[in-house]
């Protein structure tokens, strides 16, 4: 036999993705913080809590309806530091760019990065630059790491799902990685299709002030809500149940789902939340969501239980169950 390699399902976030870290790379770093497997570290720095986040964007094609690489950029980090509770400060930028890429298109990225980051409220203060020669690197990727404070009051994490909460999504699955998929594809539709790439660290904010005791905060980006949810219910050692009544999915989405034979639950976002919350919380938090930007599609899509702890299910619309697993395979690949 061979040895073992990378696959492209490796980098898919689901099963594959999940083993790898857990298996192969959590190993040579272990420590308590990274073990944890949350969105970003929270360390504490001369009595501060101070979240630090990194991620890097290889997404296919650069340009998509709605946005380019720039704009997850800077909103990927910008959620992924959100999801603590914490309120993002500053970013670094690492470009790695093809020989031959053109300028227009560096700049048109550059200016998706400041405007995202302008409206987050966030600096870009640190980076690095290199070129590499043709065929290096497939046009352009981006490295965005970032650092924020939170409150000392506040404890979001995936380990921190209690049984009996509710699970709030602020609006519609899928559309980003069914938007990245159809224009790499050239699939054209009867309606129109856009990420929805946003950042979303003012609208958890408030999220924040109207509840701060919410338990868990995740974007559900690469592996779709099934494995963002199945990640949560290992982490939290409980059940959860997901009623397929109430999954936010537009006409569009759905259509395009329809015909490439996707499971948009499986799909990635870049503009969600799943928000973990006592019960007698949530209604304050969807009146909040509803009023807001990107809340106003906020629904109820499932509950934390007691039972089979580690598994996800789903109540479908004929009133049986089934098991919702973590993406098996490559479904997506470069789909951020």
């Amino acid at each position: 036999m061979g040895k073992e390699q990378i696959l492209l399902g490796h980098g898919s976030g689901g099963k594959l993705s999940h083993n790898l870290i857990a298996e192969k790379i959590l190993p040579f770093f272990t420590n308590a913080e990274l073990a944890k497997l949350d969105d970003a570290a929270v360390v504490n720095i001369d009595g501060r809590r101070v979240a630090f986040s990194t991620d890097s964007y290889v997404v296919d094609p650069i340009f998509f309806p709605g946005g380019d690489i720039g704009k997850i950029a800077v909103c990927g980090t910008v959620n992924d530091l959100a999801m603590m509770g914490a309120k993002p400060l500053f970013l670094s930028s690492g470009i790695i760019i093809e020989e031959g890429f053109e300028l227009d298109h560096l700049q048109k990225i550059l200016t998706s990065m400041r405007q995202m980051a302008e409206e987050a409220g966030v600096d870009i203060v640190t980076g690095d630059t290199k070129v590499v020669p043709r065929g290096a690197v497939d046009k352009i990727f981006i490295n965005t790491s970032g650092i924020g404070l939170v409150a000392q009051n506040i404890s979001v994490s995936g380990h921190n799902a209690r049984i009996g909460d509710q699970i709030i999504i602020n609006g519609p699955i899928a559309d980003h990685g069914i938007t990245v998929m159809a224009n790499r594809e050239g699939l054209e539709m009867d309606v129109e299709l856009r990420t929805d790439s946003a950042p979303l660290n003012h609208l958890v904010q408030k999220i924040l002030d109207c509840a701060p005791e919410v338990h868990v905060l995740r974007d559900p980006t690469r592996g779709g809500v099934a494995t963002t949810l199945n990640e949560i219910a290992i982490q939290s050692r409980v059940g959860i149940k997901i009623y397929e009544a109430e999954l936010p999915v537009s006409p569009g989405v759905q259509s395009a789902c329809e015909i490439l034979g996707l499971d948009p639950l499986y799909i990635a976002n870049e503009g969600k939340c799943l928000i973990f919350c006592a019960r007698e919380k949530t209604g304050d938090i969807i009146n909040l969501l509803k009023k807001q930007k990107y809340g106003a599609g906020a629904r109820i899509i499932g509950e934390v239980l007691a039972e089979s702890p580690g598994k996800v299910y789903m109540e479908t619309l004929i009133g049986g169950q089934r098991i919702i697993d973590m993406l098996a395979g490559e479904q997506l690949p470069r789909i951020c």
